[in-house]
């Protein structure tokens, strides 16, 4: 990359300089002028610095603003005309009582201008100092009059991504690889899938280079390539574009939203309202915490409360935060046209300014009754750092749905064969009513199994132990319990037996997952079995071990087809994806005969029928997670009917997944099911 260019100081330009409006936040037009409004309520003294955008060295006008003109509350503003198109901002500001200075990104701004290449430049050590460009309304982007899906709830296919691995990889053979654009030209492949939202893994602008440990086994140097680092919360990552800058990262954000919507994808953005970039009282001084550290954070004295595990916990509840959290929400959909979000770390949100839990927290008020949001997902990752878990009971209504990471945890265990934990199974299963029941749907309750946190799904059934050493913090990072099972063998293994055992258990789990009631949620790359070598916290790892590699949707085809056919299966499938609870007319649960589930008996086997109410069984469903066969007496189908079989995961493909019109009639009663082995069977017509 070229040295970026050294212009001079233009101080020739002649810029007409008045008060201003103290609102709205940020850069806006104004009477033939650019407005510049920011909440400064710690700063005694407060300058604009304009730069240009190709020499962000050196200011080529300095502004101090004069309280008496230029300030109105806490909010100082200043109206200027003739500003050059490129100009970029930041705000040098002294705060009350000191006589240090610090240059300051503008909270609201809604493009920021840092490094331009993703990691920096090779050998360079980059010093990150986001400034603030002016993003004006002059140039409307075409939507064409493609809307939002709106679909609802209940039909959903959620698949979590991360736009850089998507395509980073050289086996994407996309033209712009590991950015928004690369995710259109794979728009055909999310299509055949069969998923209709996109769950994306943060794409506010963050500092991939802040990270400082190095991989101890390659010696390369480790990033932030998770993103959970917010530094600006209106604008797209910039290193997501195919140039790296500002007006590329929105013009290319847009139109990846238009193009998914245009072919029947939602867009949901796992947002970050819990923690920034600033850390702790040792981090560095860069927008919030300049502006009003006391408003923005939560404080006890000078040091930072810590809910977020990440240095320091963003004040939710304090107004100008609400105001601020709620004004960046409304961007996103207003402007962006995103569908919806996915809070991380969320119960932060129900604390107060002290970290005490909330029974009814200001913001998520907030959130749950803007209008403007009324038709926005919202989904909550319903627990923090600090301990407040919250799942089953983050909101009062229905509005919100959680990540169900009791789901998760039950499923990981009645799989691999833990003991006790058949009625859970069945109650997860079932949407999760002993949770969500008092809400009246199964659609509160997001089903994963895994997430960008922890095991791949390949992982889950290879490896009993963490190995994150290549994390550079000698194996200590990342969870200690996963609930996974290795197979008999730790590692990789070219083991028949081990091999089959695991392609089993991954057959076992996405069946369950797509048999659930609830929002199933799959993780980028376990369609074709993604290995992360059981690195269980891939959060710095810029490589192979988060990239989605293409190569193997044709090296194991098997496991892309098993899930293109049974997520195809369960849209198909009225009786599943429903969006209240399941009755005593719609499902019966049965043990290894008909209608006695023995739940006392731990044998590790449940089963189940959806019913057509006055007609009878239409879906039987089996899991054997123990170690032995079972002989298993099936329901009678519905009359009229007889079954035959979709799957039994004990068969290698193609007879893993029975494509219609090659299901076989079931001819006995009684059924032999093998040890960790799955079956669905569907109700058919009479010829």
């Amino acid at each position: 990359m070229k040295k970026q260019a050294i212009l001079p100081v233009k101080s020739e330009i002649d810029l007409e300089v008045t008060a201003g409006i103290p609102y709205p936040f940020g850069t806006s037009d104004y009477q033939g002028g650019v407005n510049f409004a920011v909440y400064a309520k710690e700063a005694e003294k407060l300058s604009l610095c304009l730069f240009l955008e190709n020499n962000t060295l050196t200011p080529f006008k300095e502004i101090e603003l004069d309280p008496a003109l230029h300030k109105t509350g806490d909010v100082w503003h200043v109206l200027i005309r003739n500003l050059p198109p490129f100009t970029v901002y930041a705000y040098r500001v002294t705060p009350i009582g000191s006589a240090d200075a610090h240059l300051l990104l503008d909270p609201y701004a809604k493009a920021v201008v840092s490094h331009t290449s993703w990691g920096g430049r090779p050998g360079v050590k980059e010093i990150y100092r986001p400034l603030g460009k002016m993003t004006l309304t002059s140039s409307p982007f075409d939507w064409e009059g493609v809307k939002h899906p709106r679909l609802p709830f209940k039909d959903l296919i959620l698949y979590e991504m991360h736009v850089r691995g998507f395509t980073r990889d050289e086996s994407s053979a996309v033209q712009h690889p590991g950015t928004f654009l690369g995710i259109i030209e794979k728009i055909p492949y999310l299509k055949e899938l069969g998923v209709n939202a996109l769950e994306l893994m943060p794409v506010y602008e963050f500092n991939e280079t802040e990270v400082m440990q190095q991989n101890p086994k390659t010696k390369q140097k480790l990033v932030n390539y998770f993103g959970y680092s917010t530094v600006n919360f209106f604008s797209p990552m910039n290193r997501y574009a195919s140039e790296m800058n500002q007006d590329k990262a929105i013009l290319e954000f847009k139109t990846m939203v238009k193009e998914l919507h245009r072919n029947g994808i939602e867009v949901i953005l796992d947002v970050v309202y819990n923690h920034t970039f600033e850390g702790n009282e040792m981090g560095p001084t860069l927008t919030f915490r300049g502006f009003d550290r006391s408003a923005y954070y939560m404080m006890e004295g000078d040091n930072y409360l810590n809910f977020s595990g990440c240095g320091n916990t963003i004040n939710s509840n304090h107004p100008t935060v609400i105001e601020f959290i709620i004004a960046s929400l409304r961007y996103w959909v207003t402007e962006m046209h995103v569908d919806g979000f996915r809070f991380d770390l969320a119960s932060i949100m129900s604390r107060a300014e002290n970290g005490a839990p909330l029974n009814n927290a200001p913001l998520i008020e907030a959130i749950s009754r803007d209008p403007i949001l009324s038709e926005t997902k919202l989904i909550a990752e319903a627990w923090d750092a600090g301990g407040l878990y919250q799942v089953g009971g983050f909101y009062h209504t229905s509005r919100w749905a959680e990540w169900n990471g009791r789901y998760r945890d039950v499923v990981r265990r009645f799989i691999k064969g833990t003991s006790d934990h058949k009625t859970a199974f069945a109650t997860a299963l079932s949407g999760s009513q002993d949770m969500y029941g008092w809400r009246g749907t199964p659609c509160c309750s997001i089903n994963f199994i895994t997430a960008h946190d922890g095991f791949s799904l390949a992982d889950l059934v290879t490896y009993n132990e963490k190995h994150n050493l290549e994390n550079g913090e000698e194996n200590r990072d990342g969870f200690d319990h996963n609930d996974s099972w290795n197979c008999g063998i730790e590692g990789h293994s070219s083991n028949k037996k081990i091999v089959y055992l695991r392609e089993r258990q991954i057959r076992n789990f996405f069946l369950a997952l797509m048999v659930s009631q609830g929002i199933p949620m799959i993780l980028m790359g376990d369609e074709y079995a993604h290995t992360r070598n059981g690195n269980n916290n891939t959060w710095c790892q810029d490589n192979e071990l988060n990239w989605f590699l293409w190569n193997n949707l044709e090296n194991r085809p098997g496991f892309s087809r098993f899930f293109r056919s049974l997520i195809a299966f369960r849209k198909g499938y009225s009786l599943l994806g429903r969006d209240t609870f399941l009755d005593d007319s719609s499902v019966s649960w049965h043990g290894t005969t008909p209608l006695h589930p023995e739940w006392e008996n731990d044998n590790r086997f449940v089963a189940f029928s959806l019913n057509i109410p006055d007609q009878g069984p239409d879906l039987y469903v089996a899991f054997n997670a123990s170690h032995t066969p079972l002989m298993v007496t099936i329901p009678q189908p519905a009359e009229g009917k007889h079954w035959v079989c979709v799957v039994n995961t004990h068969n290698p493909p193609p007879e893993d997944y029975y494509e219609e019109g090659y299901r076989k009639r079931v001819i006995s009663t009684s059924i032999r099911i093998p040890s960790y082995t799955s079956i669905m069977l569907q109700a058919v017509a009479e010829p």
